[in-house]
């Protein structure tokens, strides 16, 4: 049996064929064995398409802030993959999550798990022992047969929907909605972040019987220049700050995360409410998550590097909004993609926003990785007049884009694209803030 925490994740890659293997009768059958150890008191699910990291974020910290004992589940990992479970905003130990592997392969007894159902249950496990109040899960990849659909939450969140994972989830919209909605449960709240979501999320989630709250419709925000305004049918909060998170779609996240915590204390008016308002507010103006427009502190002079995960067109566009309203000319980008990832849709909604692009091939890190090469190709497909270069390692272009950002008098670097370019930038510059 593995040892080390290393020794155990490498081990875990080679109990199932496969990386990954949407279903829920494998793992199921395990956590049953384990005793179905429930997260915590009360239980919320995250799932969609971009956000979901954001969101978890903004309700951990809203929860911690108002008094309660918080664990949360997301994944991937940027740079440990303790990252991944957190209790009260510490991450996992080593020997918590060695010890919960062990529990895990004892109760298996042979049926095979892919990395990510081991990962869910030693979250399951290690969050039901720390005697949560409540306990925050990221749902992996779409939501009806990912392998946190065996927790029955009490509410469930679906930020946005929008093309991605499209060989899993199926190949447009409504199609990606209906696998999403499948985290709904019948009489409790359904919480929707999209503004324009997607027929068959809604008709999803009405044959579930959840309780559907709409962004626009049921909730929403009121901004303002310097503050906003949350409201609902029954209740408003009034000039909330803008949250710390840098992009403009962090009002829509904290809204939906917001409403989340107002459809609970609606469903328990006799418990200790959620939403407390200052302690909101105090939330707000401190919450962190690396790698969602990220500053980095990098110790020598030039232009300012921002990180960020964006990795498909709907996450290109919201950064593309940032940088209309950020910086007056166009910047320079680092970028590395998976080969599954629309990178077309990515250059399309960026490429008014980029100068020039410095070209950085995951195929050394994952074998999902797009080759810097092919990386070129499909832009110079999409944009014939973009400017590239191709890099041999991430050092080497960020080296150059800032080199040329400050030869241009422009005013920042941005590195974006995917887990895998956010985790080495974090490695890189050690004292990112």
């Amino acid at each position: 049996m593995p040892n080390t925490l290393s020794e155990w994740l490498e081990y875990q890659q080679q109990t199932h064929p496969n990386s990954i293997e949407l279903g829920l009768a494998r793992v199921r059958e395990v956590w049953q064995r384990m005793g179905s150890p429930r997260a915590a008191a009360e239980i919320i699910t995250v799932g969609g398409t971009n956000g979901k990291g954001s969101t978890v974020a903004m309700l951990d910290t809203m929860l911690r802030a108002s008094g309660y004992r918080v664990g949360t589940y997301t994944s991937p990992h940027l740079i440990r993959y303790n990252e991944r479970i957190r209790i009260q905003g510490e991450e996992a130990g080593d020997a918590a999550l060695v010890a919960a592997f062990e529990r895990i392969e004892q109760a298996r007894a042979g049926l095979p798990l892919t990395y990510f159902e081991f990962g869910t249950l030693a979250a399951l496990d290690l969050l039901a022992r720390a005697q949560l109040d409540v306990a925050v899960l990221e749902v992996g990849l779409g939501g009806r047969l990912d392998a946190i659909n065996i927790v029955d939450a009490d509410i469930a969140v679906v930020t946005t929907v929008d093309l991605d994972h499209m060989d899993w989830l199926g190949p447009d919209r409504d199609s990606i909605g209906r696998e999403k909605a499948g985290i709904a449960r019948a009489g409790r709240p359904l919480i929707i972040g999209d503004h324009l979501p997607p027929q068959g999320l809604l008709q999803a989630a009405a044959e579930t019987g959840a309780e559907v709250w709409r962004i626009d419709t049921d909730f929403g925000v009121q901004a303002g220049p310097d503050d906003w305004d949350w409201w609902s049918a029954d209740r408003s909060l009034a000039s909330l700050p803008t949250p710390a998170l840098a992009a403009p779609v962090q009002r829509d996240n904290a809204a939906t995360a917001i409403a989340a915590l107002h459809a609970r204390d609606r469903r328990r008016p006799e418990a200790r409410p959620w939403v407390q308002p200052e302690a909101l507010a105090e939330a707000l103006r401190t919450v962190r998550i690396q790698a969602r427009l990220q500053r980095l502190d990098i110790d020598s002079p030039g232009p300012e590097v921002y990180l960020d995960v964006a990795h498909n067109p709907q996450a290109a566009a919201s950064l593309a909004r940032w940088l209309q309203q950020t910086v007056a000319a166009p910047v320079q980008a680092v970028y590395g993609a998976l080969a599954d990832k629309d990178v077309a849709g990515v250059f399309a909604a960026l490429g008014d926003h980029i100068e020039h692009w410095h070209l950085v091939g995951l195929d050394p890190w994952t074998p999902r990785g797009l080759p810097a090469a092919a990386l070129a190709e499909a832009l110079r497909r999409a944009s014939p007049q973009a400017g590239y270069t191709i890099h041999p390692d991430l050092a080497t272009a960020v080296a150059a884009a800032r080199q040329a950002a400050a030869l241009r008098d422009e005013p920042l670097v941005l590195a974006m694209g995917s887990f895998y370019i956010a985790g080495e930038m974090l490695k890189l510059y050690a004292s990112a803030r």
